[in-house]
């Protein structure tokens, strides 16, 4: 058991050398510990789930991560990419009957997670991730930001030059230095400042709690663009008109819980892959992530 809780924090080699043992034999004791904990935990039974994906090596080698959002922690990681296919071994995982007592799915806008989704939990909610909307307006901003460097000169484009973090950032998560670079851009060139308001401005949108309030929002948005000549915005906003439902869902009272674990759940990932960084053993990687929620033993 103490093997298994200094593996939660520590890597198998530091929990190696500290206990004077082979490498191996930490991992398999690890590998007890963590079985023992989802088996203490019992089948999940999610009533709002979290849908997302990662990379585990390179060449688009994908595995699907479902999260339970109410208890906060990864229930399933698997199959062999991001196929609807893929998608329904969770919903085999879970179970039919619990299939469907899901009330609320939250996922991107990636079409065979949606479509698994109405087939095997047709009574769920389907709602689109803020965080991967507002990524493709990101998107979108870095691309009006490469059409606007190519097409100035002079002391202009050195304004743009070297400033994607600054642009794309949360102005209060810039330094004095970086907001300092970002009013030099916005007053330099008008379109990214056009740009970079309609950004924040947009994401005003998740704020109102009336359907027809954020129909309102929308088309006013949208309108500014007219006239403006930025494409990528353009696009944008026809592909949120496209997912509009899972998108204007979040307004719903019953939706209000917090969302931003799934970002966060993320980056806690990203650290797991980093600790298991050439261990070839998807199964340990897996077991990584569908613990890392639970208590002790």
């Amino acid at each position: 058991m103490k093997i298994g809780e200094l593996c939660r924090a520590m890597t198998i080699s530091d929990v190696a050398s500290l206990m004077n043992l082979d490498w191996h034999a930490v991992k398999d004791l690890d590998k007890l510990y963590m079985r023992e904990q989802l088996r203490r935990a019992g089948h999940p039974a999610p009533r709002v789930i979290g849908i997302d994906e990662i990379s585990i090596r390179k060449g688009h080698t994908y595995r699907i991560i479902v999260s339970d959002l109410e208890a906060r922690r990864p229930i399933w990681f698997g199959g062999e990419g991001r196929k609807e296919s893929d998608m329904a071994m969770f919903y085999s995982f879970l179970g039919q009957q619990q299939s469907q007592k899901i009330d609320i799915a939250v996922m991107d806008m990636w079409k065979p997670f949606s479509r698994s989704t109405r087939i095997h939990a047709p009574q769920a909610d389907i709602l689109f991730d803020k965080f991967h909307v507002i990524r493709h307006l990101s998107d979108a901003l870095d691309e009006i930001r490469r059409s606007e460097y190519k097409r100035v000169t002079g002391d202009e484009r050195g304004y743009i030059k070297g400033q994607r973090y600054v642009l794309l950032s949360r102005r209060e998560n810039l330094s004095e230095d970086g907001r300092k670079n970002l009013e030099r851009l916005l007053e330099a060139n008008t379109r990214l400042n056009i740009a970079y308001l309609l950004r924040e401005q947009f994401e005003q949108l998740w704020d109102y709690a009336d359907t027809d309030d954020v129909r309102t929002f929308f088309n006013a948005w949208r309108t500014q663009l007219k006239g403006q000549d930025i494409v990528p915005y353009e696009k944008f906003a026809a592909m949120v008109e496209r997912h509009w439902d899972g998108i204007a869902a979040y307004c719903r009272p019953t939706h209000s819980f917090g969302l931003g674990y799934v970002e966060g759940l993320n980056n806690k990932i990203r650290v797991l892959q980093r600790k298991a960084y050439g261990i070839r053993d998807e199964e340990y990687l897996k077991l990584k992530i569908v613990t890392a929620g639970l208590p002790k033993l």
